[in-house]
């Protein structure tokens, strides 16, 4: 391959690699999808994002993510709001619709610098988020630690939300991947710590399925909202603050969740040809 243009993008210190790829196909292997965003010897990101042209006659580009290990996954909400701002900013545009391989995601202007994405309907069966074997996702019953007895959750990948005292004090990078590869997790799970720190606020770090510990997790911040909101602890509009900043999430009455933040450009670049090879 030859050197591709790309553009650095970060939402609360959640970071992307962005390659358009709507007019020139950037085929690409788990390996050099790893390569890019290995941080010492590549560009370096939680998440390779390439926008292709789109399938549905009413979405305006195709998200294709890529996590930091390589592999493809379904929904990355901040790099679908960077996406939205960047996409919105060519066509002048407030409002545009991203097709992603969890479905179509609406999004609209929300400020300088702000976007909101409207991540659609949390799903909350069990064979949904999905789980191996049938159980009450308001209480999957597992535990590592001080970490017990999560909320199942799925906002286009599946999240397990645990609720502590002291989420500051937890090793997450430790107790995080046993959990994330726990049986009852057959696409694996995002584990997610959340602390109560206020009327409609919570305090929320992420240990992100193929990412590892993140400044900041969209889907995570959707996904504890709404396991805050099943559990009785807030109201369905809160501020989550992740390691990064925070975030407003609302899980609406329809079932659909939105989510609300800054975006910012860091730089552009072009990828290597030999890093691409």
């Amino acid at each position: 391959m030859s050197g591709r243009p790309f553009i650095k993008m970060h939402g609360l210190g959640n970071d992307f690699v962005v390659v358009d790829a709507r007019r020139q196909p950037f085929p690409l292997t788990d390996a050099v999808a790893r390569a890019i965003a290995d941080r010492r010897e590549g560009v370096g990101c939680d998440q390779l994002l390439i926008l292709e042209p789109p399938s549905n006659g009413n979405a305006d580009v195709f998200l294709r993510i890529r996590n930091h290990d390589g592999g493809e996954v379904g929904a990355c909400g901040n790099g679908t709001r960077c996406v939205a701002a960047l996409v919105m900013g060519e066509s002048g545009r407030e409002a545009i619709t991203i097709e992603t391989a969890a479905g179509l995601l609406h999004a609209k202007a929300a400020g300088p610098q702000r976007v909101m994405v409207d991540m659609g309907p949390a799903r909350l069966g069990w064979d949904e988020i999905p789980l191996s074997e049938e159980r009450d996702t308001l209480h999957l019953g597992i535990s590592n630690g001080p970490l017990a007895d999560p909320v199942g959750v799925n906002l286009g990948n599946p999240h397990a939300v645990f609720f502590v005292d002291d989420v500051e004090s937890l090793a997450l990078a430790a107790l995080g991947p046993p959990l994330e590869r726990h049986a009852l997790f057959p696409e694996r799970a995002n584990i997610g710590a959340a602390q109560l720190t206020g009327p409609d606020r919570l305090r929320l770090r992420v240990w992100e399925r193929g990412a590892g510990l993140t400044r900041a997790c969209g889907s995570g911040a959707c996904a504890a909202a709404v396991a805050a909101a099943r559990r009785g602890l807030t109201g369905r509009r809160v501020e989550v603050t992740l390691d990064g900043g925070s975030l407003v999430i609302e899980w609406r009455a329809d079932g659909h969740v939105e989510m609300t933040g800054p975006v910012a450009t860091a730089f552009h670049g072009e990828l290597n040809g030999g890093l691409l090879s």
